[in-house]
């Protein structure tokens, strides 16, 4: 019998294996960490924008010209949660959460504004909310990956578990 842990003979085993399997094992890494930088860049602006840009009262005044209810709480929070949940995603901090909201919020805007539109954003169509959906979708399911603060928090709980 081992006394050696799950997780420490996972890395024993990955220290050990040939270089070949190591720079395989980056492809996924490297494209979970574009995906989640590529989607906290573009929810942090959209967010910056209904708040800097359109201001949180005209950003109000569009999502209850889209028929979205309650404008007045829906637009701030929309707004908040972009420009916050965009950095956070960044940095690969509380991921989980903060994509699983993302991808409520998607799906919110997908069947109260732009599912009557049809499929092309420039038409005001659902393909840019059903992309940026399914991407914090998956991030929700999948988490931040290895290269992100989520990461780095988790494996510092765990050494601390074990001493």
């Amino acid at each position: 019998m081992s006394t050696t842990s799950a997780p420490e003979r996972a890395t024993a085993s990955r220290s050990s294996a040939p270089a070949g399997v190591a720079a395989a094992s980056a492809g996924p890494t490297l494209g979970l960490t574009v995906l989640r930088v590529v989607l906290g860049l573009t929810f942090l602006l959209h967010g910056r924008q209904k708040v800097g840009e359109w201001t949180l009262a005209g950003t109000q005044a569009s999502f209850a010209q889209m028929g979205v209810p309650l404008a007045e709480v829906a637009a701030p929070a929309v707004a908040v949660l972009e420009l916050v949940g965009g950095a956070l995603l960044v940095l690969g901090l509380g991921t989980r959460v903060v994509a699983a909201l993302l991808t409520l919020t998607m799906l919110g805007a997908l069947v109260l504004v732009h599912l009557p539109a049809g499929f092309f954003a420039a038409d005001g169509g659902f393909e840019l909310v059903l992309l940026l959906g399914a991407g914090t979708l998956l991030l929700a399911l999948t988490g931040a990956g290895r290269w992100s603060v989520d990461h780095v928090l988790a494996a510092k709980r765990r050494a601390a578990a074990r001493a």
